[in-house]
């Protein structure tokens, strides 16, 4: 089976951990015992989010000079690389001698016009305190808003249109290769009219851009995996329910958490409706169970049993 499977942001860090680098790999090493098996198993591509690593880049650019920054595209492409050879070297330990891993800077092509560029709404970089947030909003022109408590960063989220290495990806996966890939959501970059491509500031949602990674690739299952057991329903209220299996049509009944869960639901939803194949949200550990269906919540073309 062909598996595209997109770590959420706990499998690098859980949230309130500092980014240090130690951090980072004890927390690739646990998506790890998780993914070996199934690329042991499966043709499995790997995709990853990169919000927490490409603010701290930002910061970290921003030390070496405040009047000159790099774009958000040169920082995604960095985070892809440091990201990918992070999850490269744990697998690696883990898969067995006769896997094969490949990690691939990946461009996305993305609208220029898309109405997310007048709405920033992703949220990348650390947590800050009003103070400090209002500042950086001040000096540096972000764009800032709530995260709980505290503030972060935010900027565009276009629509993902084009996975530009497909081929190279497809032809990887062929030959028996594990392929990293398509972090962060891509590159995002634009085409000119000459044909020429740039990139552009923003962060393309991670599972959006899953789903469409897979849907190209014809793969049969798509796996978003986070730090919350299943899809909840009525989520935080005294009549929570996890929902174990669903429809598209059952699941678009209930309201998810925008940001959080919502882009999870509308990924897996066009995912199972374009493929005919099922979308699986969990967690990282029961990886392998939600493939088989015996945890997390599986959504799917037909009717379920939520």
């Amino acid at each position: 089976m062909r598996v595209v499977v997109a770590l959420g942001g706990n499998a690098l860090l859980q949230r309130g951990e500092a980014l240090t680098a130690d951090n980072q790999r004890r927390n690739v090493r646990t998506a790890a015992v998780a993914l070996a098996p199934l690329a042991r198993e499966h043709e499995l591509v790997i995709t990853h989010g990169n919000g927490p690593q490409v603010g701290l880049l930002a910061l970290q650019d921003a030390a070496y000079r405040e009047d000159v920054h790099y774009p958000l595209d040169v920082l995604g492409a960095e985070s892809e690389g440091m990201i990918g050879y992070l999850i490269e070297q744990e697998m690696s330990g883990l898969a067995g001698s006769n896997q094969r891993f490949a990690t691939l800077l990946t461009q996305t092509e993305v609208d220029p016009r898309d109405p997310a560029f007048h709405n920033p709404t992703k949220p990348i970089g650390p947590l800050y305190r009003a103070a400090d947030a209002e500042r950086l909003a001040s000096t540096r022109g972000w764009s800032i808003a709530p995260d709980g408590n505290a503030f972060r960063r935010v900027v565009p989220s276009p629509r993902p249109l084009r996975i530009l290495e497909l081929g190279v990806i497809e032809l990887l996966v062929e030959n028996g290769v594990t392929v990293i890939c398509a972090g962060g959501g891509g590159i995002p970059v634009v085409g000119r009219n000459d044909g020429q491509l740039f990139g552009i500031e923003a962060v393309i949602d991670k599972d959006a851009a899953s789903a469409l990674l897979a849907r190209e690739l014809g793969a049969q299952a798509l796996l978003m995996l986070t730090d919350v057991n299943a899809v909840y329903r009525h989520w935080g209220q005294s009549n929570a329910a996890a929902i174990r299996r669903s429809s598209i049509r059952e699941i678009q009944r209930y309201e998810f958490a925008a940001g959080s869960m919502a882009p999870k639901v509308e990924a897996a939803c066009e995912f199972a409706e374009r493929t005919g194949g099922i979308a699986g949200i969990g967690r990282l550990q029961d990886a392998e169970a939600i493939l088989a269906g015996e945890a997390g919540t599986l959504i799917t073309a037909d009717s379920g049993d939520d």
